[in-house]
């Protein structure tokens, strides 16, 4: 079991950081760099070459069942549940096969929006405290489910 983490502009690196080490689980964050490793052990700095999306590429290649991908980006979101890897946002939303695909045609809709009109831009509310307490909580359960099934199976 492996957390990998999108972490070019994840707010929530502290969190995961500290839930995956109560849980004695690896955490990989992957990134395009300017991320200063961590000196956990159980955390693991991976660089890939600039570019879009090369970090999500190697997390879609490097994941699989009994993982777990933190990340916003629904593309990537998508990929790794299809690898059966468990994904959560940083908000604390848990991405599955049952809602994935319209987080995806949402997400695409709103791209649409902001296309036709220049001047509905940003959207969303600021990301705060509750989020980060409802990410720890779900990555925290989403841990022990994971860690319960590896056990079991």
């Amino acid at each position: 079991m492996t957390v990998f983490i999108d972490a070019d502009a994840c707010p929530v690196k502290a969190e995961a950081e500290a839930v995956a080490t109560r849980h004695g689980v690896r955490m990989v964050l992957v990134s395009n760099g300017g991320i200063r490793p961590s000196q956990n052990p159980l955390v693991e700095s991976v660089f890939v070459s600039e570019g879009p999306d090369e970090a999500d590429k190697w997390i879609a290649a490097a994941c699989g069942p009994g993982d777990v991908v933190v990340t916003t980006d629904i593309p990537l979101a998508a990929r790794c549940v299809a690898a059966e890897a468990r994904v959560v946002k940083p908000t604390g939303e848990e991405l599955t096969a049952a809602n994935v695909g319209m987080a995806l045609a949402t997400r695409d809709l709103m791209a649409d929006l902001r296309a036709a009109d220049p001047f509905r831009q940003g959207g969303g509310r600021p990301f705060g405290k509750a989020d980060r307490s409802r990410f720890r909580d779900v990555l925290d359960r989403v841990l022990r489910q994971v860690s319960t099934v590896d056990k079991s199976g």
